[in-house]
């Protein structure tokens, strides 16, 4: 559907957009073309979502067959309804990465759901939607232990045998402490991963592939770019994923093109089904969703980059991808722009430390998450600290502390180049504190983990 339908369709239909149309003084019947359209106000959660009823703001005022629940930083819940028709449409972006990248198509793949099931959008929705794929014909079963890791470890040994591929579904960093931590024959299983909800680096992807056994980490680990109030907006694909390996190894041609000192995700959307805009270094988008929703301000950091001028852009720095893919825009997400540290004057972000212990070095002592804090020392100093978690059955020592402070301080200064240049020499090496796992105060069990703190 096209912007300017989207738009007209929504103005008719959905009777809070309609008294927001009426609020801002724009006239449906003038909005024609692409240019009107990007002239519309933009809608917010606070400004638009949260000022109407949950009826006026869905289709005809009425409620769909599902409701998933939200909470932003304040804790106070959102509901964002949803229908079958809605999961059908974003099921494409599943499919996609089933059938190009898994080859699904002809394989009995075991699809394990790891995200956590409840009213939270992540679980039951990932379950619905290979359910879906297995509705077109995809040889597809499905099972959902959730996060229980001892569920988890009890089903896989007893159906993964029947299957020629398990492909496990959840955040980045749960499915890395699952491989970490259960003794399963990862290697005999054909392992694929689907992540959503947080961006990794590709120093993350290259280790879990290698202690999951995937031998192909363009086709073996596929990220989703995913929200509570949309569904799935878009995907990676193999081509994604092989540009950005590129962009990985060369911090300088990353910086030259997104701008930043971190490497964001990059993904694939198809511009017929979700419409992307960038604000000032924001991303804004556009879909009919179970609350439709047109110039949406997500208020995720990113940006929006045609086809041409990306694979261009790599041709220019000596680089032809070899991977096929779909010949649609990309998009680029770092997250929320609030999960910064400021240090003297420097954006430190979370990625820019996770590479750091992702390292062969220090990565089999620890778990991959830590906390990410500038403090006040008892001089009033502003000090780096990374409280950082060790994985299970390994205790703290100075040893462990020397080389993960080196090898943070290492790729901070790799890659963040407002860290080198800001930071006076004396301050750059992070105090390093290690807390064993599952720690109650950092690292508590069961909850969604935030790497960074004030």
């Amino acid at each position: 559907m096209e912007p300017v339908e989207l738009f007209q369709r929504v103005a008719a239909t959905v009777p809070a957009y309609g008294a927001f149309l009426a609020e801002h003084g724009v006239d449906p019947a003038r909005v024609r073309t692409l240019e009107d359209f990007r002239r519309l106000p933009m809608t917010t959660k606070d400004g638009y979502v949260r000022r109407h009823p949950l009826p006026d703001l869905c289709r005809d005022g009425v409620i769909g067959d599902m409701i998933a629940v939200s909470s932003g930083s304040t804790g106070m819940p959102s509901f964002w309804p949803r229908s079958a028709s809605d999961e059908r449409a974003v099921a494409a972006r599943f499919e996609e990465v089933f059938r190009d990248s898994f080859a699904a198509g002809e394989r009995r793949t075991l699809a394990v759901v790891c995200f956590a099931l409840g009213t939270w959008v992540g679980g039951l929705f990932t379950v619905n939607c290979c359910r879906h794929l297995a509705e077109r014909g995809f040889p597809i079963t499905v099972v959902a232990p959730g996060t229980d890791r001892r569920e988890i470890a009890r089903v896989l040994p007893e159906l993964a045998p029947h299957f020629d591929q398990v492909v496990l579904l959840g955040y980045p960093p749960f499915l890395k402490n699952v491989i970490d931590g259960e003794d399963l024959p990862w290697h005999e299983w054909d392992l694929k991963l689907v992540t959503a909800g947080e961006v990794f680096s590709e120093e993350w992807r290259a280790l879990v592939c290698e202690r999951a056994g995937i031998a192909d980490p363009l086709r073996g680990v596929a990220s989703l770019y995913g929200t509570a109030d949309a569904g799935v907006l878009a995907n990676e694909t193999p081509l994604s994923v092989e540009l950005r390996r590129f962009l990985a190894a060369r911090p300088a041609a990353a910086r030259e093109l997104f701008g930043a000192s971190r490497l964001p995700s990059l993904l694939q959307y198809d511009p017929s089904t979700r419409f992307f805009e960038e604000d000032a270094g924001t991303l804004l988008f556009s879909g009919d969703n179970g609350i439709p929703l047109v110039r949406y301000h997500i208020a995720d950091e990113g940006g929006v980059l045609p086809y041409d001028r990306l694979l261009g852009f790599a041709r220019d720095h000596g680089f032809v991808p070899s991977a096929p893919g779909p010949e649609r825009p990309f998009v680029y997400v770092f997250g929320r722009s609030h999960f910064t540290v400021s240090y003297y004057g420097a954006n430190v972000y979370p990625e820019n430390v996770a590479i750091g212990l992702e390292q062969p070095e220090i990565s089999g002592f620890v778990t991959g998450r830590f906390v990410l804090e500038a403090v006040e020392d008892e001089r009033r100093d502003r000090r780096l600290t990374v409280t950082v978690e060790l994985a299970p059955g390994v205790s703290p020592s100075a040893g462990i502390a020397e080389v993960a402070g080196e090898s943070i301080l290492t790729h901070l200064l790799r890659i963040n180049s407002e860290f080198a240049a800001y930071v006076p020499r004396h301050r750059r090496r992070p105090d390093i504190q290690l807390r064993e796992t599952g720690d109650p105060d950092y690292f508590p069990p069961g909850a969604k983990h935030r790497y960074t703190r004030g």
